[in-house]
């Protein structure tokens, strides 16, 4: 870890467009709360040339870009960052299709069917939030449990009902 230290190396808020997102299902709702909601309680956020944290983000989808607008603990905007969405769609669309299919077999699938779909959701999951940490590299610096709680974030700005 370099830059500060854990209270300023931190989100302290997190924001999604409203224009960015569109009607969600329960399930994509219940989602994006619970990951923002543990985004915020613990986290690794450090933006490189910007050591004013603890940080607020605001992400949105604009022009088929993922925007992270970023801005420090007095609300000066430290950075906005783009990064193309098209490295991360197969892997949003699978996630999308093993998550509805999560979503019905827990509803009436036997307990390892259940896990075995819930194996291959976490681990496209991974794979989202690795491709997300290494896009971000040289502008933001986020760990490994950051970015998968940030990767879900990026599927909900996705979701497309």
């Amino acid at each position: 870890m370099t830059g500060q230290d854990a209270t300023t190396d931190r989100l302290a808020d997190v924001t999604l467009d409203e224009a960015s997102l569109s009607a969600a299902s329960a399930d994509v709702e219940h989602e994006r709360r619970v990951a923002i909601y543990d985004l915020l309680e613990q986290n690794h956020f450090r933006v490189d040339g910007c050591d004013n944290g603890p940080y607020r983000l605001h992400l949105a989808i604009m022009e088929k870009r993922l925007v992270f607008d970023i801005a420090d603990r007095e609300e000066n905007r430290c950075a906005v960052i783009g990064l193309s969405l098209s490295p991360f769609r197969r892997i949003v669309k699978d996630y999308f299709l093993i998550c509805e299919s999560y979503y019905q077999a827990i509803r009436t699938a036997t307990p390892s069917q259940i896990e075995a779909i819930d194996m291959g959701r976490r681990g496209l999951h991974n794979e989202g939030s690795e491709l997300l940490k290494e896009r971000l590299r040289g502008k933001i610096e986020v760990d490994f449990d950051t970015a998968r709680r940030l990767f879900t974030l990026v599927c909900v700005l996705h979701w497309r009902g």
